[in-house]
């Protein structure tokens, strides 16, 4: 099953080249202390799975860290791809480095799984804010891929612990989380025109 870890890694190469095009067009502006610090989690926790023995099935977690440099690389194309960073941004990313230092300093796999999500969460919060209210800055296609390729690491499992299950069930989480705040709008009118016309009827 692991040419499933393969499948997935390309779903996330796949899924990420629309939105790294729409970004180079500046159709799309990434936040970048986002996209920077995105990288750091998945590559820390992919590493620290490895540590622990894990191996093909850490793959999607790798690309998950990797994919962002890609999109950060870029950001920096174009000038209409650039979004203009606040004190939240920093304020989220300077958490994230430092919950990464803190990993750094426990030199324990578990604890350093457990804080790189804490670490890419805070990396992530700035980008679902963005996307929540301004939805038109980004593109929905690198998320997807965020929800289908951490789901082929389950394929190549051998081992159903933490250490194997944290990270990708984290991506997958976070991926919907960003995919409806980009949509949510959408859903919304959706369900007010319908609404609409089934008190018309």
């Amino acid at each position: 099953m692991q040419y499933l870890v393969f499948i997935g890694v390309a779903i996330s190469l796949g899924s990420a080249i629309p939105y790294i095009l729409e970004t180079i067009r500046g159709n799309v502006q990434p936040n970048r202390v986002t996209w920077l610090l995105w990288s750091f989690g998945p590559l820390v926790g992919a590493i620290a799975a490895f540590s622990t023995g894990i191996t093909w099935s850490a793959l999607p977690v790798f690309m998950g860290g990797f994919t962002p440099l890609l999109v950060l690389a870029a950001s920096f194309v174009n000038r209409k791809a650039q979004w203009k960073l606040g004190r939240f941004d920093y304020v989220c990313g300077a958490f994230s480095i430092l919950v990464l230092v803190v990993w750094y300093l426990t030199k324990d796999p578990n604890w350093a799984i457990a804080l790189s999500i804490l670490s890419d969460a805070l990396a992530a919060a700035p980008t679902f804010i963005k996307a929540w209210k301004y939805p038109e800055s980004e593109h929905v296609s690198t998320y997807f891929g965020g929800i289908f390729t951490p789901m082929t690491s389950f394929f190549a499992m051998k081992t159903w612990n933490f250490a194997s299950l944290a990270f990708p069930i984290y991506l997958i989480l976070v991926s919907l989380a960003i995919v409806f705040a980009i949509q949510h709008k959408k859903f919304l009118r959706k369900k007010y025109q319908n609404n609409l016309e089934a008190g018309r009827k």
